[in-house]
């Protein structure tokens, strides 16, 4: 029988007195892309801590292909593509060289590139359309670009899963494009990917399934149930206005911190 490739079993998280996370539980099969979707403070980014094996949780218990995170991480086992915030772009680094860094795990302690390192980053640049821009420093690229780098850096690492954090946030329409046609593939390759997203509109097209997160899962299913307004509403804690959309499998608008966002 095949392990799931993220299992999340009641897991409790705590920041002193604040709660994150409540007997979070959640179980992605295989080769699927799962949306993450919750207000700010929802926990989400507690989560891909944990799955990460960057936290370790106060109670329950996380494997990744039946193994600690830890362990997943260590063997190269999973990709991140972290906000925009969390990255220092003036850093001296080019395009090629942060591409590179999904290979340490595959090198010797003198991180030495080897031929077959620099054909896998090669190749990863290539499938993200970057190849013209390897030798860029990091911090030059557009925003759709930066992000595309970072899921190369996913590729030349050959994760099996991977976290995206808001792989949409303040990208290009063709940079959105090639990042779902990126992870549709990946998916059909075999990989687990789990994308944690405000831009509702593109779930029903990038997602097989969505995640309704408040410190704890909510809902668990296919999007366009996940995403009608009477379920949103139980995670972000707002009136939903229901409205004929024929355009969207998913009717309505919500607001969320004084704006009206449609979805």
């Amino acid at each position: 029988m095949t392990s799931p490739a993220i299992l999340v079993e009641n897991v409790t998280v705590h920041y002193g007195e604040v709660r994150a996370l409540d007997s979070a539980a959640l179980t992605l099969d295989p080769a699927r892309i799962c949306g993450l979707v919750g207000m700010n403070g929802s926990g989400k980014s507690t989560l891909f801590k944990v799955i990460m094996g960057m936290i370790r949780p106060d109670a329950g218990t996380v494997r990744i292909n039946g193994q600690s995170p830890s362990r997943a991480r260590k063997e190269g086992g999973i990709g991140y593509v972290p906000q925009s915030e969390d990255v220092d772009w003036q850093f001296p680094l080019s395009v090629r060289d942060v591409v590179m860094m999904g290979r340490y795990g595959h090198q010797g302690f003198t991180r030495r590139a080897s031929k077959a390192d620099r054909a896998a980053v090669d190749e990863a640049l290539d499938r993200v359309e970057l190849g013209p821009y390897a030798g860029r420093q990091i911090g030059q690229l557009s925003g759709g670009q930066k992000k595309r780098a970072f899921v190369a850096r996913g590729i030349a690492q050959g994760a099996t899963t991977m976290l995206l954090d808001e792989p949409f946030a303040g990208v290009d329409k063709r940079s959105e494009a090639t990042i779902t046609r990126l992870l549709r593939e990946l998916a059909s390759d075999g990989c687990t990917i789990l994308v944690s997203t405000h831009d509702l509109h593109a779930l029903p097209q990038l997602c097989d399934e969505a995640v309704l997160l408040m410190h704890k899962v909510l809902m668990h299913g296919p999007p366009d149930v996940v995403l009608q307004p009477e379920n949103l509403a139980m995670a972000f804690g707002l009136d939903v206005l229901e409205r004929d959309q024929p355009d969207s499998k998913v009717s309505g608008t919500r607001t969320l911190d004084g704006k009206r966002v449609n979805h």
